[in-house]
């Protein structure tokens, strides 16, 4: 059937954007715990083609929808990878805006990074692989997994917060480098909930359950 086809070469599309936007977490988070600024460029150019990906797969995604009218569960997974592929696209955005903070660190850093921070780009990325590879083996078990994993993130982030905020206040000098930490916290703890987004969605494709919130709850 011509639909099916089209949903399946469409469900391809987004694993390739999902592979390529962990590729750029991934080497986001080996840059700042390496310091290495020339990795961090290699995300940040990488960035254009998540973009460009995402184009070009929204649009295949609304030619679908307007050729084959689909329904029900068709429907559902349509409208799913639209969500999808709009987060990763994000995703790939704060990847390069982490590795615009460990770029501009490592021009003249000489503060240790925080010793929370890499634990949570680890858990970070263990949530990102979870959500996607609760997409690719249509798993909503492992999808709500992602969403308790989110709340450890949310605290480290805190803990984190608090333990730079303390260092601010008692070393003025430092207050450059410290910042850049507080913004690669904030976008790990952004990309984790963009992962949240896709384990909800996940669970909408699975079971036509809406959960978005009620995990807050």
């Amino acid at each position: 059937m011509r639909l099916t086809k089209e949903v399946d070469r469409l469900r391809k599309g987004v694993l390739d954007i999902a592979a390529l936007v962990e590729g750029t977490v991934r080497k986001a988070v080996v840059a700042l715990e390496q310091n290495d600024a020339q990795m961090a460029q290699e995300v940040i150019d990488g960035d254009r083609a998540v973009d460009q990906a995402e184009v070009d797969l929204e649009e295949e995604c609304l030619k679908v929808l307007a050729l084959h009218q689909p329904v029900a569960i068709d429907l559902r997974y349509i409208i799913a990878i639209l969500k999808i592929n709009n987060d990763l696209e994000r995703v790939g955005d704060m990847s390069a805006n982490i590795a615009q903070r460990v770029k501009s660190l490592a021009k003249h850093n000489h503060a240790a990074v925080p010793e929370d921070l890499s634990p949570m780009a680890q858990k970070v990325r263990a949530m990102l692989r979870c959500s996607l590879d609760a997409l690719v083996e249509f798993d909503a078990d492992l999808a709500r997994q992602v969403l308790t994993m989110d709340d450890e993130v949310d605290a480290i982030h805190r803990k984190t917060f608090e333990s730079l905020k303390t260092i601010l206040e008692t070393d003025p000098a430092s207050v450059p480098d410290y910042m850049q930490f507080v913004t690669i916290s904030r976008n790990l703890e952004r990309i984790a909930d963009l992962a949240t987004n896709i384990a909800e969605d996940v669970i909408y494709l699975v079971s036509g359950e809406i959960v978005r919130h009620q995990h807050v709850e």
